[in-house]
């Protein structure tokens, strides 16, 4: 009986091959390099020959770590085939971002960038400005020096997990005024301050850059982006900013190393539109080489929880204008230097120095080392943080686990990722 249902299912895909092949009159080409499975015919019969059994054989594997999105998806090994379960897997306050889930798969072939205003099909440019959901993957290894910012349109997943992609050397990533982007599996270093010039940001539409900053991430007046298992170095301004009301943010499983200004959100204290920022940090490393901003909060409710803190040379968490940080189950190392053994730091107006004191900062369940210390303020109860609570924390015992793997994955076809 399992024969004949597999064969039946075989027939049927190859029926359905033969018609596209008549209608068309030769074999189904992939407009602007957009494909509907870019595993093709085969991979569709194998999966539907499998699926069901796969699943069931997910429901008692035990390959998880305890960290929740990796443990929704790293189990599978035919994750390329089932690339777009990752957006169900999302977290915290931006776990409601789909990306490109609902729609089809674009395969980068080019990696160039020769035109910002008319990019050329195959280029990551041209996959990021289209109008209509995609899931963006790389049919290689690739470094990618952008010309002018890249600025990506709503419902976009950007995947690099199968490729070694690099973004670097050049602009970088900017999500500006847009809704629910993915940002998963790139190196994203060496970013330079760029602009003065025309950038496409639709296919209907370009329009003048001024310099930008040269940050690794830059969202601006965005909602539901989801940040994670990127490896971020050496930007000219900051790895990750969010300004502008950006809001329902998810960074997770990131690496962060060797730089100053790490992570803002919030765009400045006379910007009352970020009270309305919730952001969720977790499961990151901020590694070796890192000073300050991990991240430094503005107005908003932020949710700092099982990270991992190597050290730093100036201060870890910090912010200004009576932002709410909930800080929880994190692990921060101090390094040996006495005067940066403080994991906080508030920047206050000169003319009411003690206004931090109603701030609402609080410690729960971090393990602080090497002379580390948190120092708290406002109000220590539950209530008070209702807006900066976004999942359960683990036990900081675990953060060496939970966040083993941030950064890049190594990921390879057919095997778990």
């Amino acid at each position: 009986m399992p024969k004949i249902f597999a064969l039946s299912i075989f027939l049927t895909a190859l029926l359905l091959a033969n018609a596209t092949r008549s209608e068309n009159g030769s074999q189904p080409k992939h407009e602007n390099n957009a494909v509907d499975d870019p595993e093709a015919v085969a991979a569709m019969v194998h999966m539907s020959i499998q699926n069901r059994s796969e699943s069931r054989k997910l429901e008692s594997v035990t390959c998880g770590t305890g960290n929740p999105i990796d443990d929704c998806w790293r189990c599978d090994p035919n994750w390329i085939r089932n690339r777009r379960r990752l957006a169900d897997c999302a977290i915290g306050f931006g776990r409601n971002s789909v990306g490109g889930r609902d729609g089809r798969y674009y395969v980068v072939t080019d990696p160039s960038d020769e035109d910002a205003v008319n990019p050329r099909p195959g280029t990551l440019r041209h996959a990021v400005i289209q109008d209509r959901p995609l899931w963006i993957v790389f049919k290689r290894d690739m470094v990618i020096t952008l010309k002018q910012e890249l600025l990506v349109n709503s419902f976009k997943t950007i995947d690099g997990r199968g490729a070694n992609v690099h973004i670097a050397n050049g602009a970088c990533i900017t999500i500006q005024h847009v809704t629910n982007v993915i940002v998963h599996g790139l190196s994203i270093h060496d970013c330079k301050p760029t602009g003065n010039a025309l950038v496409r940001s639709s296919p209907s539409h370009s329009g003048w850059r001024g310099m930008a900053d040269g940050d690794g991430i830059s969202i601006f007046a965005s909602s539901h982006v989801w940040i994670d298992h990127n490896s971020l170095a050496s930007c000219s301004d900051g790895l990750i900013d969010a300004i502008m009301g950006s809001t329902a943010i998810t960074i997770s499983n990131n690496y962060f190393s060797h730089h100053n200004e790490v992570m803002l959100l919030g765009h400045s204290d006379d910007y009352a539109g970020d009270k309305v920022m919730q952001v969720t940090v977790a499961y990151n490393h901020f590694g070796e080489g890192l000073t300050q901003r991990m991240p430094r909060c503005r107005h908003g409710y932020f949710h700092v929880v099982n990270n991992d803190y190597t050290s730093w040379e100036m201060y870890a968490i910090g912010g200004s204008a009576n932002p709410t940080i909930n800080s929880q189950g994190n692990r921060f190392l101090a390094s040996n230097n006495p005067f940066a053994k403080e994991v906080t730091k508030r920047v206050v107006n000169t003319t009411d120095g003690e206004s931090w004191r109603k701030w609402n900062w609080k410690s729960e369940g971090d393990r602080l080392l090497n002379g580390a210390y948190f120092t708290a303020s406002g109000q220590g109860t539950a209530s008070s943080y209702a807006r900066a609570s976004s999942l359960a924390a683990k036990p900081s015992s675990l953060v060496a686990t939970l966040t083993s793997d941030a950064g890049v994955l190594h990921c390879r076809k057919a095997v778990r990722c």
